[in-house]
């Protein structure tokens, strides 16, 4: 009648679709939560200097250093179907130059299991706050926002922003001493 193989290849067809089929329904059970929540954001210091960009140009663009606080409770967002949370601090503002620009001071990746409530005071930035002219001396309107993506077991990876952000000026003189 059949062989081996047949009854095999049968049996594995009709696991792989009832496997499918259950991580689709897993998926739809999660994919309407809401994955937003509050986050405070402070600055505490903010210093801009003019640098010179060494790259081809050799022109002196603006440097931003900010620390800066931030507490946020996220461990509403794990759920059986969220792995790790992939969190990113950016700061976005206008200029005469660019309408948008937005650039990423920092990121952390929170693990399924990690301690989620996040307090963090007076930190520094990853990394470096340039601005491709001189646009942030002076600049009264830059907002920080916390955002994240979800990484899954199964479905959509959703990139969100936190309820909650923080609006704060450069001086409007640069800084010529180290930063520390």
């Amino acid at each position: 009648m059949h062989t081996f193989f047949t009854r095999a290849n049968a049996i594995l067809a009709y696991t792989v679709s009832v496997a499918g089929f259950l991580t689709f329904f897993c998926f739809l059970s999660t994919v309407f939560l809401d994955y937003r929540t509050n986050a405070t954001l402070n600055t505490v210091k903010v210093v801009v200097k003019n640098v010179p960009d060494y790259s081809a140009s050799r022109e002196k663009n603006d440097l931003g250093f900010l620390t800066f606080d931030l507490q946020t409770d996220l461990t509403p967002l794990f759920n059986w179907n969220v792995k790790q949370l992939f969190l990113y601090l950016t700061a976005e503002y206008e200029t005469k130059a660019n309408h948008i620009n937005q650039v990423v001071l920092w990121d952390k990746i929170v693990l399924r299991g990690d301690n989620a409530v996040l307090d963090f005071k007076n930190m520094n930035t990853k990394y470096y706050f340039w601005d491709d002219g001189n646009g942030l001396k002076g600049n009264k309107n830059v907002t920080l926002t916390l955002s994240w993506n979800i990484i899954p077991n199964a479905g959509l990876l959703p990139s969100v922003s936190s309820y909650g952000s923080h609006t704060f000026a450069f001086p409007s003189e640069y800084t010529t001493s180290r930063v520390r």
